[in-house]
C-alpha cells in the first residue's frame, strides 16, 4: 500500500515580481487559468498512475500568488484531488496570499471551497519598507486581510522580512511588538537575502553586518510572544504549519506545477522529482538522509535518529559539543539555542556520507 504523501501545488503567477524574490514566478496581468487548471489536473492523474490512491495529510498552494487564482479553479483542483486520493476531512489546506489580491467575499469563497489555513505575505507594517521591497499593498491592507481571516474562523499566519538596509535591533523590536499587539498565533521571520538574479542583487545595498543580524535574530526570541519551532518560524503550540513540519521531518511529498519540488517514496525507495514535476529519478539513501538532517535540524524538535540517519551522523561530534547539539529524550538530534546561531556549521560537522549508501 502506498504511504501517505503531502502535496504541494505551485501557482506561478504574480501581479508583479518583488525586488527580493527568487522563486519561480512571473508577472502576468491575465493568466490562462483554464490551461493552468488542465495542466495541474493532468499532473494529478500522472501521480495517480504511478502511486495509486493514497492518503493526503496536507495540501499547500504556494507561489507566486495563489490568492490570484479564481476560486472556481481552486475548486476544480481540490475536487480532482479528492476524486483521486484520500483527502481526509482534517487535511490541512493552506493558501498563500498577498494583501490586495483577495477581498472578504473571495476569502469566504475560498474557505467554503476547502481552505482552512491562510498564509499572508505581510513582510512589513511600514509602508516605506513595503515600497522598497516592491510590494503592491499597504500595511493597512495586510492588517485588514489578517482580520478577515480571523472573522472566517480559519487558521492563519503572516510572513515578515527583516534586516533591510538601515535596520537595527530597535526596528525588529518594534516589529515584534506590532505583531504582539495583533495577537498573531503564527508568523515567519525571514532575514532579507540578496538572491542572485533579483533586482536587489544588482544593487550595491548597504546591508546590516552579520553581528547586527545575529542581534536582531536574538531580539526576536526575547520580544515576540510566540515560541520558535523552526529557525524562522514561531507559533502557539498547535498552530504550527503541519505541511512544513511534515516536509521538514522527512515525510514524502509531491510537487505539482512547473518549478515544484518533491520527494516521493515508492516501495521504500526515495525518488527526486525533476523538470516540471512529472519526471523523477532514484535517490541514494545517503543523499535523502542528508536532506532530512538539513531540514530537520532547522526545527526545535530536531531530526529523528533512525537507521538511515545514523549512517551519516558523526556521533563523536555530538558527544563532544553538548553546548551546540544534543540527543533528545524522544530519540532526535536537535540544536541548542547556541547551536541555532551557527546551524550551518553544526550540520556540516554532524554529517558524513563517505560510508553510506
Amino acid at each position: 500500500m502506498t504511504v501517505p504523501h503531502n502535496i504541494y501545488i505551485h501557482v506561478p503567477y504574480c501581479i508583479s515580481k518583488c525586488n527580493y524574490c527568487a522563486f519561480f514566478s512571473r508577472a502576468c496581468a491575465a493568466p490562462d487559468w483554464d490551461a493552468y487548471a488542465n495542466k495541474t489536473i493532468n499532473e494529478i492523474d500522472h501521480w495517480t498512475n504511478i502511486l495509486g490512491r493514497f492518503d493526503v495529510p496536507t495540501i499547500f498552494f504556494g507561489g507566486g500568488t495563489p490568492s490570484l487564482m479564481p476560486v472556481k479553479v481552486f475548486e476544480k483542483i481540490i475536487q480532482k484531488l479528492c476524486q483521486n486520493f484520500n483527502v481526509d476531512t482534517n487535511c490541512e489546506i493552506t493558501l498563500e496570499s498577498n494583501p490586495g489580491t483577495i477581498d472578504n467575499d473571495k476569502l469566504n469563497a475560498f474557505t467554503n471551497a476547502g481552505v482552512n489555513r491562510l498564509s499572508v505575505g505581510v513582510q512589513s507594517f511600514d509602508d516605506k519598507k513595503l515600497s522598497f521591497l516592491g510590494r503592491r499593498h499597504s500595511a493597512r491592507d495586510a492588517i485588514n486581510l489578517l482580520a478577515a481571516a480571523e472573522r472566517c474562523g480559519i487558521r492563519y499566519s503572516a510572513d515578515f522580512i527583516y534586516g533591510l538596509p538601515g535596520d537595527d535591533v530597535s526596528d525588529i523590536i518594534k516589529l515584534c511588538n506590532e505583531i504582539n499587539n495583533i495577537a498573531l498565533k503564527h508568523c515567519s521571520m525571514y532575514e532579507l537575502t540578496l538572491e542572485p538574479g533579483t533586482p536587489f542583487a544588482k544593487k550595491n545595498l548597504d546591508m546590516p553586518s552579520n553581528e547586527k543580524m545575529a542581534d536582531m535574530y536574538m531580539a526576536i526570541e526575547k520580544t515576540l510572544n510566540l515560541p520558535r519551532y523552526e529557525v524562522s518560524n514561531y507559533a502557539v503550540t498547535g498552530s504550527e504549519c503541519k505541511h512544513n513540519l511534515n516536509v521538514w521531518d522527512g515525510e514524502p511529498y509531491i510537487g505539482i506545477g512547473r518549478g515544484a519540488a518533491g520527494r516521493v517514496l515508492i516501495n521504500n525507495v526515495w525518488y527526486e522529482q525533476l523538470g516540471d514535476g512529472v519526471q523523477f529519478e532514484k535517490m541514494r539513501n545517503a543523499t535523502r538522509a542528508t536532506e532530512r538532517v538539513i531540514t530537520g535540524m532547522r526545527t526545535v524538535r530536531g531530526v529523528y535518529l533512525d537507521t538511515m540517519v545514523k549512517k551519516i551522523i558523526n556521533m563523536d561530534y555530538i558527544y563532544k559539543n553538548p553546548e551546540l547539539v544534543h540527543i533528545t529524550d524522544s530519540g532526535r538530534i536537535a540544536a541548542t539555542k547556541r547551536g541555532m546561531l551557527v546551524l550551518d556549521d553544526v550540520v556540516l560537522n554532524i554529517t558524513r556520507t563517505e560510508n553510506a549508501t
